[in-house]
């Protein structure tokens, strides 16, 4: 696997050089910069061999049939739209190993297709849409996206129509239940366990079940000078004794807890803040202690209130619940680490949101980790991997797609169902609709 990891690294460069500024990485949904990774994603996988259409969502997808034609597919997968100021393997590293996974299969070969995908836009960085092109793939899209807007005013819905996509048919990039075996998603860690174990890869086994809350402490604003200790009601003291409560919650409690903003109003060097608006982002392996830290933070923020005479308030943003990767996808990952010469590697939950948690909504999922350099730092440019630790986990996902085709029986008689647009024949070819 050594030809193909550099292979990798260099294609990795490649799309890392294909960014809207010159000064760092951004290459967000439906820009011309996306266009143009897209066609390049595109044409390597047909330099491995698969048959490639660009699906209604704009994912570009590839597909290798089985060993016979029509049979549901194990999905290899990422994303390859960034954050700004991004790093170079979020994302992409995932959509690169799984091309060179299917340049090593051939048709006809394995009880099942392969296909490949690289979604469209899983950061949200563009029209905070996060994980929309893979919401399309599994059915789940949120039809209140079309109306959001990019900082120039461009909403989603137009910004299909320039992609050349029609909005009306989005929902053909849905796959029917039955239509997927699975779906694998190699990733950097975005985190130092690896790094700090020493060791190359690791089995995932879940990811992050996520709230995100805006948070409010109001009381009232005063001069500086004028008003006394004994009659102030500052939000800001306020929200900063709740600021250290969230972190001593969290890390007593094993659940990631974090405020991200901090805005004290109105502002001034010489006034009391009478209000504070402030964020809250928890996460965690499973639902319960997520959930439970959070009925702990609101206690602790109401009587924070009642002590300083203010009140508080808390709205929630946004849920995503715990998915967990199916345990007999965790046992091929972890199989195909043990061929790739990796004999314990460690089982992680990821505390990052990923493809797969959608993807689950249609499928089994599974995931990989690959260890990620510079303290485990991601959406950075400093993010790294090397080109040992991509060509080992190359082999184990390798080594995991025939693992499941040495356990997982799929009838010929199995249909794809209504949606057998995953072939060679359907679809548009992608940039055939924009030129």
């Amino acid at each position: 696997m050594t030809d193909a990891a550099a292979r990798i690294m260099a294609r990795a460069d490649e799309l890392g050089a294909i960014s809207a500024r010159p000064d760092a990485l951004e290459r967000t949904h439906f820009t011309p910069e996306h266009c143009r990774a897209a066609d390049l994603v595109a044409s390597w996988m047909r330099d491995a061999g698969l048959a490639v259409h660009e699906d209604a969502a704009g994912n570009v997808c590839g597909r290798i049939e089985g060993v016979s034609p029509g049979l549901p597919a194990v999905l290899l997968g990422s994303h390859i739209d960034t954050v700004p100021d991004a790093g170079r393997y979020d994302g992409p590293l995932g959509v690169l190993l799984a091309i060179e996974v299917a340049r090593g299969v051939r048709a006809g070969e394995l009880p099942f297709a392969l296909e490949v995908v690289a979604f469209s836009d899983e950061e949200g960085t563009r029209f905070g849409s996060a994980l929309s092109g893979s919401r399309a793939l599994a059915g789940s899209w949120v039809e209140d996206w079309w109306g959001f807007t990019d900082d120039g005013g461009v909403t989603l819905a137009d910004a299909f129509r320039a992609y050349g996509l029609d909005p009306a048919c989005v929902g053909e990039a849905a796959r029917v239940p039955g239509s997927l075996v699975a779906y694998l998603e190699a990733h950097i860690e975005q985190g130092p366990y690896l790094e700090d174990a020493d060791v190359p890869l690791a089995v995932v086994s879940s990811i992050a079940g996520a709230r995100r809350f805006a948070l409010t402490m109001t009381g009232r604003a005063g001069h500086a000078g004028g008003t006394p200790y004994q009659r102030r009601r500052d939000a800001l003291v306020g929200a900063a004794e709740l600021v250290v409560e969230v972190e001593r919650i969290g890390r007593s409690s094993g659940v990631v807890a974090t405020v991200g903003r901090l805005q004290a109003f109105p502002g001034g060097v010489n006034v009391v803040p009478g209000l504070v608006e402030l964020s809250l982002d928890l996460r965690a392996e499973d639902d319960a202690p997520r959930d439970a830290a959070w009925d702990r933070i609101e206690a602790a923020a109401e009587r924070i209130a009642s002590d300083r005479s203010l009140a508080f308030a808390a709205t929630e943003t946004y849920r995503a619940d715990a998915v967990a990767c199916a345990p007999w996808l965790q046992d091929a990952v972890r199989a195909g680490a043990h061929a790739a010469g990796v004999p314990e590697p460690p089982t992680l939950w990821s505390r990052a949101g990923h493809d797969a948690m959608v993807v689950a909504g249609v499928a089994p999922v599974g995931m990989l980790f690959v260890r990620n350099g510079n303290g485990g730092v991601s959406h950075s440019p400093d993010e790294i991997v090397t080109e040992a630790d991509v060509a080992v986990a190359l082999d184990a996902f390798a080594a995991t797609v025939a693992a499941l085709a040495g356990s997982v029986e799929v009838g010929a008689g199995t249909a794809v169902g209504a949606h057998t647009a995953v072939g060679a024949d359907t679809g548009a070819a992608v940039g055939a609709s924009r030129g």
